[in-house]
């Protein structure tokens, strides 16, 4: 079986197209297309026709995609940033008629659901009562749990990108003030979660998502290449280093650290102010980084259930069968490679 997923984040289109094996979905192929969507919403939440048309662009070039991996299914949705855009149906109606593809909006308390559902997989139960962490562009999941599912799940919004454009605009040093206020008004809207994951006494404290990958990296953690079963963790005490390094820097600047990539310089520090606030007011002093976030999630719920029943939107189907026709000829059960090419080799 052949499943596909397609995120429309704050910063990018993101197409993971997975094969299924043994009921675990192996990544075979993925498609990144940066819209930098979070960048062009005004300050009162609207995302104006240029950046809609964008995120149209990105999602179908992911369809084509999808299409020519003949996926068994395609699971397309929007995340905070379109969620809670003032013009959300607009953007939606904008990209189903320039796409194709209807996006589905999950409630950030589902995503948060998912999000731990794939943590604890890749964990396990050895991980015993475990808080999940994620930090997207547009809010900041928690949940916690003791099973495969989470016990409770929050969202809240706190996301890297949406604290950026409230609290540090600008391409220069944060101002020391703004970074002050941020505090604030994270460690005040953290308040009533964290004392309840404080009660929960989690064993393991799981962070997943790129803001906490990129912050691991800065702070010593292995680099990607190194592959997604080295073991990577964030102390702290490191984090609050981390913190003063970056605040210290312009956006350019910060480009140049370890882990930190252009298209999240700007954010870099609010997500960083939101991680260490995050840990600190919950009493965790070292997080243990997960690969399988959000999209795996979405896949391992597709699975359990056997159906997309759950769903909240339309599922797209391209493949209809396990074994299908190689591009020049007989039949393969596994993905290839590489995609398959636009037409079959001659001969």
């Amino acid at each position: 079986m052949r499943l596909a997923v397609l995120d429309a984040g704050s910063n990018s289109v993101h197409l993971l197209i997975s094969e299924v094996a043994g009921g675990v979905p192996l990544p075979a192929h993925s498609l990144k297309d940066r819209v930098h969507l979070a960048e062009h919403v005004t300050r009162d939440g609207t995302v104006p026709p240029e950046g809609a048309r964008r995120l149209a662009g990105a999602v179908a070039r992911a369809r084509e995609q999808a299409a020519r991996w003949q996926c068994d299914r395609l699971f397309a949705y929007a995340t905070a940033v379109v969620r809670d855009a003032a013009n959300r149906d607009e953007v939606l109606a904008t990209v189903h008629a320039e796409s194709g593809m209807r996006l589905a909006v999950l409630p950030g308390e589902v995503e948060a659901e998912l999000t731990f559902l794939a943590a604890r997989r890749w964990t396990g139960l050895q991980a015993g009562p475990m808080a999940l962490l994620d930090i997207g562009g547009g809010s900041l999941e928690i949940a916690f749990g003791r099973g495969a599912r989470p016990d409770f799940a929050y969202s809240l919004p706190l996301g890297a990108g949406r604290l950026t454009r409230e609290f540090l605009p600008g391409d220069g040093r944060p101002d020391r003030e703004a970074l002050r206020a941020l505090r604030h008004y994270v460690r005040d809207s953290l308040k009533d979660v964290a004392a309840r994951v404080r009660w929960e006494e989690p064993r393991t404290v799981v962070a997943t998502s790129r803001t906490f990958q990129q912050l691991a990296r800065l702070c010593g953690a292995a680099p990607g290449r190194d592959g997604p079963f080295v073991a990577r963790h964030l102390a702290r005490r490191d984090l609050k280093r981390a913190v003063r390094q970056l605040a210290a820097l312009p956006p350019d600047e910060r480009a140049a650290l370890p882990g930190i990539s252009a298209a999240r310089r700007r954010q870099a520090p609010a997500g960083a102010v939101v991680a260490h606030q995050a840990m600190k007011a919950m009493g965790i002093d070292r997080v243990t980084l997960c690969p399988w976030a959000l999209r795996e999630g979405v896949l391992l719920r597709h699975l359990e259930h056997g159906s997309h029943d759950w769903w909240p939107g339309a599922v797209l189907r391209h493949g209809t069968s396990a074994a299908r026709t190689r591009p020049g000829g007989g039949t393969a059960s596994r993905l290839p490679h590489r995609p398959p090419p636009d037409r079959a080799p001659a001969g």
